[in-house]
């Protein structure tokens, strides 16, 4: 009787050892496993995503996201993911001008950076401001605020950062009429691409030739480049910032008004194969 009893109590154990295991099946446990990536993870892409919603325009949706993102970061004590969802806030407050929210916002990027050491806060709470008041038209203002990002990407090995701000202070030179200057950032901007990639076809920086051109009333230069950068934008699904489509739009309307549709035909058709080596061998 005892034997019988203690194989029944075993089996009854094996029993609900057999249940616990299958209910916790690998595919589960997977699952289980892969939720934690994810959950790590998805702040980063939630940021991606809003930066993509923002160039698309976007605003309301790509905002929404990067709150989330700030409450994640502040919940967790993630400085990163504050810092980066604050850059992204103050990059959607450029399509309304809105300087108020981006004195806010430049606020708590300083304290980040104090509280935590890292100076790269101040470089994107500069860049940011550069890109805010190019577009509101205090070219002093941004382009002090560019030598600040400049300096900072430069001391702290961040040449993205350092790259792309040579093409967006371009821009105020020529604005300024400084188009000596200009020309010499351009040129330093593609040296830079070339130093990262040398296969690099990037098209971002036509628009400041583009640009450029037209300030030189070379209109069908301007054009040429112009269209060739939107092709190229098209073939790379690109989406240019606020900032940097503006001269690009004034550049087309430029043309418009200087050539007739016969010469910006020709141009267009003529300009279909050009790439950015092109251009640049042409005109720099």
């Amino acid at each position: 009787m005892q034997i019988m009893t203690k194989l029944i109590f075993s089996f009854l154990l094996l029993s609900i050892a057999l249940f616990v295991g299958c209910s916790n099946s690998p595919e589960e446990t997977n699952n289980h496993n892969i939720g934690v990536t994810l959950s790590e993870e998805s702040p980063k892409q939630m940021l991606r995503q809003a930066y993509q919603l923002f160039k698309e325009g976007k605003d309301s949706q790509s905002i929404a996201i990067a709150n989330r993102v700030l409450e994640i970061g502040r919940s967790t004590k993630n400085d990163t993911l504050i810092g980066r969802a604050l850059t992204s806030l103050c990059r959607n407050s450029q399509r309304t001008l809105d300087t108020i929210r981006l004195a806010e916002l430049s606020e708590n990027l300083s304290i980040l950076a104090a509280s935590s050491g890292n100076k790269q806060w101040l470089m994107y709470r500069a860049h940011q401001n550069a890109e805010m008041w190019r577009l509101v038209g205090n070219l002093e203002r941004a382009e002090s605020f560019y030598n600040e990002s400049m300096k900072i990407s430069y001391e702290t090995g961040a040449m993205g950062m350092y790259t792309i701000d040579h093409f967006n202070k371009s821009f105020v030179s020529i604005a300024k009429g400084d188009l000596d200057t200009a020309r010499a950032l351009i040129k330093k901007y593609y040296a830079l691409r070339q130093e990262a990639d040398l296969a690099s076809q990037d098209a971002y920086g036509l628009i400041a030739l583009a640009y450029l051109l037209e300030q030189q009333e070379d209109y069908e230069g301007a054009h040429g480049v112009a269209v060739v950068t939107r092709r190229l934008f098209e073939e790379q699904n690109v989406f240019p910032e606020p900032p940097d489509e503006k001269p690009l739009i004034r550049v087309e309307a430029k043309v418009v008004e200087e050539l007739d549709t016969d010469q910006i035909a020709e141009i267009s058709n003529n300009a279909k194969s050009l790439k950015v080596s092109d251009l640049l061998s042409k005109y720099l």
